[in-house]
């Protein structure tokens, strides 16, 4: 999977899975996000579980409908985490960002990451996606290798850089090629975590990503529409 710079909003939109997660979060608010989502032409909204059904009743097929689970610290037993998913794909999720458990993988127990990824992706049927968030802010390039080579092992669709909610930090351009270099193009990566401007965006497509999360969407894809693109930065 490899993806080509977009140039137009257009372009740009399909990469985005416009994210709402605040726990404050209300229906109205994620009625809104579905709107702006489908009018802006994003590929999904990601919402809380909680949500799903209401996102993808209001999307009324017009868009795809992700969501979380182990969210957002990992520290969740592999069968709750595999229920969540398989309560959020009842609900009408297309697809499903789990948390790997981070602590797993900071002691080198790349075979507990993989056996928790896997009781996941029992869970989620094969027609829909499964996005591994590594929480890459927290692990080295060594470990990044590592959990995206697990992820991949145990049937994974996509890497995900972050959960956008850990104080270490989200998104880099070097964890988006370092993740790009591993799978290879037989997965997809998913940068998220301060992606907040439209240099970010470019960035992090440049170095490898082929999907985005991000909450700002509109006021990325304006930044698109109203002059030459923005060139990328270091971190988002």
């Amino acid at each position: 999977m490899t993806a080509t710079v977009p140039t137009t909003p257009e372009e740009l939109a399909s990469f985005i899975d416009h994210t709402l997660l605040k726990p404050e979060a209300t229906d109205a608010d994620v009625v809104a996000l579905v709107e702006e989502a489908a009018r802006l032409g994003c590929y999904s909204v990601c919402v809380s579980p909680t949500f799903v059904a209401l996102a993808r009743a209001t999307a009324a097929g017009r868009i795809k409908v992700a969501t979380v689970c182990g969210f957002p610290s990992g520290k969740h037993v592999s069968s709750i985490k595999a229920a969540e998913a398989a309560q959020s794909v009842a609900d009408g999720a297309d697809e499903v960002d789990m948390v790997i458990d981070v602590g797993a993988a900071k002691a080198a127990d790349f075979g507990a990451v993989e056996a928790d990824i896997a009781a996941v992706r029992a869970a989620v049927p094969g027609d829909r996606l499964l996005k591994v968030i590594i929480e890459s802010a927290l692990l080295d390039d060594d470990e990044i290798v590592a959990v995206c080579r697990a992820a991949e092992a145990a049937g994974a669709d996509y890497v995900k850089t972050s959960t956008g909610f850990h104080p270490a930090g989200g998104a880099s351009v070097h964890a988006v090629s370092l993740m790009a270099q591993t799978v290879g193009g037989r997965l997809g990566v998913k940068a998220s975590g301060g992606i907040r401007t439209l240099q970010d965006a470019l960035g992090a497509i440049e170095a490898g990503a082929t999907r985005l999360g991000m909450s700002g969407a509109a006021a990325v894809l304006a930044e698109l529409g109203g002059g030459p693109a923005a060139r990328p930065s270091g971190t988002y």
